[in-house]
């Protein structure tokens, strides 16, 4: 677990592993079974034992006068069981998103990237672009919808509604937790604020260029972070893709300015040329790549509920409210 910076948030490992010296580890389970141990670690307010002053630490020391009640060995075994079940689900649809995102995304280089798209070897190329391609720019394809201007004061620790920033935007990756919410729904935000699965965000500041999709319901835009929709005739995936790829996030990354931290304009990026491909070759991605699309959609809010589920066994479990 960590004991500087990230504080105490536990991790299983069941590999050989090098561990840094911002961490702490088990070496002896005391014969108690190591996967329990892990979850239990996970029942216990460690924050409350932070001992640094501008960066917070975890002192092993407090760690080791803890008392605790633990359960036998054989009932260290079933409970262990019973939530690494959920684990492991969570994991296969993990794996199951990595596969998907990377075919879909070899596609997309193929296709528009190196172009080598169906029926290429007999198009031919006119002003240095595919017949049928035309030279446009981001704005003619895409259209970059900015968040609310949310004030602080309106937050709330148990809001109905997850406030998305730039923190919740990895890299082909939704963050679902916020650290800020609100109860309502602010009367001047715009509708496209109000997220839901499906919709494809872009970051515009500090790491400009990562693009995710959105996945569960009850989260509000916040500013820095733009929603990007394709017009009508664009698919959805292939608005996805086009930023989710490394070429895409290089050329916003190299648009960003700023002195402190990067930021990009979306007027900015809506001048830059863009090459639309042929509606023909749009629409056949779009078959083949939206129910993939879909398909990590559904993964994401599967692995939602079964993280859900186990956080409720897990303490009852551990306290013994619920019998094994």
């Amino acid at each position: 677990m960590g004991r500087s910076g990230s504080l105490g948030i536990p991790q299983y490992v069941p590999v050989k592993f090098w561990p840094h010296n911002t961490s702490l580890w088990v070496k002896d389970f005391k014969g108690n079974f190591p996967r329990y141990v892990y979850y239990l670690l996970q029942t216990l307010d460690l924050g409350r034992f932070n001992a640094g002053t501008g960066v917070p630490t975890l002192n092993r020391n407090h760690l080791d006068n803890l008392k605790l009640t633990i359960h036998d060995l054989p009932t260290q075994r079933k409970i262990s069981d019973i939530l690494s079940a959920f684990d492991e689900l969570i994991e296969i649809n993990q794996r199951r998103i990595a596969l998907l995102e990377q075919a879909v995304r070899e596609i997309y280089r193929e296709w528009f990237v190196r172009l080598r798209f169906p029926g290429h070897e007999s198009t031919k190329i006119v002003a240095g672009i595919p017949e049928g391609w035309e030279r446009k720019t981001y704005s003619d394809v895409f259209k970059f919808l900015g968040g609310f201007a949310f004030k602080s004061k309106t937050y709330q620790p148990d809001g109905r509604f997850g406030i998305v920033t730039i923190k919740n935007v990895h890299n082909a990756q939704f963050i679902p937790e916020c650290a800020s919410k609100t109860d309502d729904v602010p009367e001047k935000i715009k509708e496209h604020c109000v997220l839901g699965t499906g919709d494809i965000l872009l970051s515009l500041t500090g790491e400009v260029g990562r693009c995710c999709m959105v996945f569960g319901e009850s989260y509000l835009l916040n500013q820095r972070v733009a929603k990007v929709v394709g017009y009508t005739d664009i698919p959805t995936s292939f608005a996805y893709w086009t930023f989710s790829n490394e070429r895409t996030r290089k050329e916003l990354e190299n648009l960003a300015h700023g002195a402190a931290q990067s930021n990009l304009s979306p007027v900015k990026l809506g001048n830059r040329e863009f090459i639309k491909p042929a509606s023909e070759i749009l629409r056949l991605f779009g078959k083949i790549a939206n129910p993939v699309f879909w398909q990590i959609a559904t993964l994401n809010l599967a692995i939602i509920k079964l993280n859900q589920a186990r956080d409720l066994l897990l303490p009852r479990l551990m306290s013994g409210k619920l019998e094994i």
